[in-house]
């Protein structure tokens, strides 16, 4: 399939025509074109040439950096941006409705002081600059017998024509051309944010080959290859740095505004920027399978997705529209017909129902809020798959956590010790796990080197499966590990309660002994991450019922950390399958998300309502959930719930003011008092509020948790 970036698409109503219109050419059946995003994907045997009459009745057109990179998976953002043709186009509909406007108001100033027949030439002229691009679409419709927006406004402008509302008619014609323009506006704003968001991609990279430096463009770049980023340049793909130290703004990937410290072997994301160092980089993956390419091509794939919401209101609006029709008919033929009412002031009521009737502000009424959403949630570093998963977010009523490496930091620290002969205790541990590279054995060797003990070399070192290491050092033998491992001696009570009570801690046991005694233990717990009590708190304050933590963990373990962190519920001694049941338990009477590190959590992911996982942009994560967290924290969660929940908010008061306009504007024709100007300003106003009113999506600031 090829993709164009389609400009000047004025409503999404007419993009779903042009979509149908495009569908009816040869090898167009699968063609399909988003308002949301302004995208065309046809099929390749598609005549351009067709696609291009279509769009131009609609006054749209294909952008041309779009047309030179067919066929290219990206191709929407590999352009420069700088492409303001449609800005032109805009200008150009501004200056037709002003010269309307002038005109207008000249006719209205002269009507009494010109012959009528001047007068009626000055309203025509007005109602033909600023309304034949609608009238010759919705001639069209009527000899198609479509029904649409158009068909409706050129009944409309016909039929207040002929009663001779000259005046009205040219009104209608100005004030519809002005809704068309803000309507444009508003969705371009929204997808001017989404582009900007888009543009983090660079497009060169300054490449060393055989000791010299060579400028290729990003595509090129294959594994292996040694790139230079200078300061203030953008890393091209995700790699190893080779070479070099700086400070580096992960933003792009993660939405977090510090700085990281980088420096040699340490990994790097494509799109970050470079501070102040000068780095070598090794490249890993080719810019196509960089996290940043995933991300920008999973962003721009959401928008293409219409919500529930989205495919009701267009269902609505299908039927919506010739339901007006009867309406309209009804209204002009039964008060003359059964009530003695008179013919041309029906037919002029009747012609303002017909305004009513079209669905401007009501199918507007979610796609600028969803794009807005999705874009505030990205540049957050929050990346949702889909206007469907943000709907959803925004419905979540419980969120169910893993603890390893979501609420804790997957780190295991020495939490508790006891020494027993403190010289021998750290020196002999410290000998036996220097060399292993265990979580336990690693958070044992922290502690000892916080404590600046050297440590001497084992003489030798056995493993015993199960229970621990036994091994020899200067001269004696120990061992270290579980319970299991010093079966050999027998135990005091003191020290049997004491391990009993760090057991009741939730603590992982790691005893040293000798032949004769126990020496000292390490008590090891995972680390809390910070902010998971903060994060937890804000969420049960936006609205979030049930937090719930599942864990493998032993019950004491898991009882601690919820203590900790404060959720609602939690469930220890979980297998992956027990996960997976429990979800499916809460999701029966709950909208269940589930929050896990994106590797080992994927069944439970998979089968909650909505999967979210984190991990700073790994494969794993990016492809397993419906949302992912691009940071290592949790920090960001509040408030994408926060802009979902908002999302949908807006919409359910965008429609019901579309629909409590419109319903206002029918009631007025029971006293006989809808005017054409009144029917078209009910539209209109709807469009111009729901669209601004979607647009403080992307304005508005929140104070969000982080690290």
């Amino acid at each position: 399939m090829n993709e164009y970036r389609i400009k000047g698409l004025s409503c999404a109503g007419c993009a779903q025509r042009i979509e149908e219109e495009i569908q009816q050419l040869e090898h167009g059946e699968d063609a399909k074109l988003s308002y949301n995003s302004g995208k065309l994907t046809v099929n390749p045997q598609v005549s351009i040439t067709d696609v291009k009459k279509i769009l131009k009745s609609d006054n749209a057109y294909i952008e041309k950096s779009s047309e030179t990179n067919i066929g290219h998976e990206h191709s929407d953002h590999d352009h420069d941006g700088h492409d303001h043709s449609h800005t032109e186009g805009n200008a150009k509909m501004l200056k037709m409705l002003i010269s309307s406007g002038v005109i207008y108001a000249a006719a209205l100033l002269l009507d009494g002081v010109l012959d009528k027949q001047a007068v009626v030439l000055l309203y025509l002229i007005a109602t033909i600059i600023s309304g034949y691009t609608t009238f010759l679409r919705g001639l069209k419709n009527v000899f198609k017998l479509k029904f649409n927006i158009d068909t409706l406004m050129t009944i409309a402008l016909v039929g207040a024509v002929s009663i001779g509302e000259w005046k009205e008619a040219t009104l209608v014609a100005i004030l519809f051309g002005l809704n068309e323009l803000l309507e444009g506006y508003g969705m371009e704003k929204a997808r001017r944010s989404m582009e900007a968001l888009l543009q983090v991609a660079p497009k060169e990279a300054l490449k060393m080959e055989n000791g010299q430096e060579i400028i290729v463009p990003i595509s090129s770049l294959q594994a292996g290859d040694l790139v230079k980023i200078k300061p203030g340049e953008k890393i091209p793909s995700d790699g190893i740095v080779s070479e070099g130290k700086s400070s580096v703004n992960e933003a792009a990937i993660t939405g977090e505004s510090l700085p990281v410290e980088k420096e040699s072997g340490e990994l790097v994301y494509g799109g970050s920027i470079n501070n102040e160092g000068l780095l070598l980089v090794r490249i890993e993956k080719a810019y196509k399978d960089s996290s940043l390419a995933k991300i920008l091509h999973l962003v721009q794939e959401a928008q293409e997705t219409k919500t529930p919401t989205e495919l009701f209101i267009n269902k609505f609006a299908k039927y919506y529209t010739p339901l007006i029709m009867i309406v309209a008919a009804l209204v002009i033929l039964i008060p003359p017909l059964l009530f003695q009412g008179d013919w041309m002031t029906w037919l002029y009521q009747g012609l303002s129902v017909l305004i009513v009737g079209c669905p401007c502000a009501l199918i507007l009424s979610s796609p600028i809020a969803i794009v807005s959403g999705i874009t505030r949630n990205a540049r957050n570093g929050v990346l949702v798959k889909g206007g469907v998963f943000l709907e959803q977010l925004g419905k979540i009523d419980t969120l169910a956590f893993d603890k390893t490496g979501t609420l804790t930091k997957g780190e295991p620290h020495v939490a508790q010790l006891e020494s027993y002969d403190e010289e021998r205790f750290f020196l002999v541990a410290g000998a036996i796990e220097k060399s292993s590279s265990h979580p336990l054995a690693k958070a044992i060797m922290k502690e000892i080197d916080r404590r600046n003990i050297v440590t001497p070399e084992p003489d030798e070192i056995q493993t015993i499966t199960g229970r621990g290491i036994k091994a020899m050092v200067d001269g004696q033998t120990y061992w270290l590990g579980n319970e299991k491992s010093i079966a050999h001696i027998a135990i005091p009570d003191s020290i049997q309660t004491r391990i009993e009570q760090l057991k009741e801690e939730g603590l992982t046991l790691v005893l040293v002994a000798d032949e004769r005694q126990v020496i000292g233990m390490f008590g090891i717990a995972d680390e809390i991450r910070e902010e998971s009590r903060d994060v937890i708190a804000a969420l049960h304050k936006i609205g979030i019922k049930s937090t719930v933590m599942l864990t493998g963990d032993h019950q004491k373990t898991a009882e601690k950390v919820a203590s900790a962190v404060g959720v609602s519920e939690f469930y220890g001694n979980l297998l992956p399958e027990d996960k997976v049941k429990r979800i499916k338990e809460l999701s029966v009477n709950h909208h269940v998300a589930m929050i896990g590190d994106g590797i080992n959590d994927a069944p439970a992911l998979a089968s909650a309502q909505l999967g979210i996982a984190m991990g700073k942009g790994t494969d794993s994560a990016i492809e397993t959930a419906d949302i992912v967290l691009m940071q290592d924290h949790l920090g960001k969660l509040p408030e994408a719930v926060s802009v979902a929940k908002k999302v949908n908010r807006i919409i359910r008061f965008n429609i019901i003011v579309s629909l409590g306009l419109k319903v206002i504007a029918l009631l007025l024709t029971i006293p006989g008092w809808l005017t054409l100007w009144i029917a078209i300003l009910s539209d209109m106003g709807a469009t111009i509020f729901v669209t601004l009113v979607s647009l403080t999506i992307l304005i508005e600031r929140q104070k969000h948790l982080g690290k």
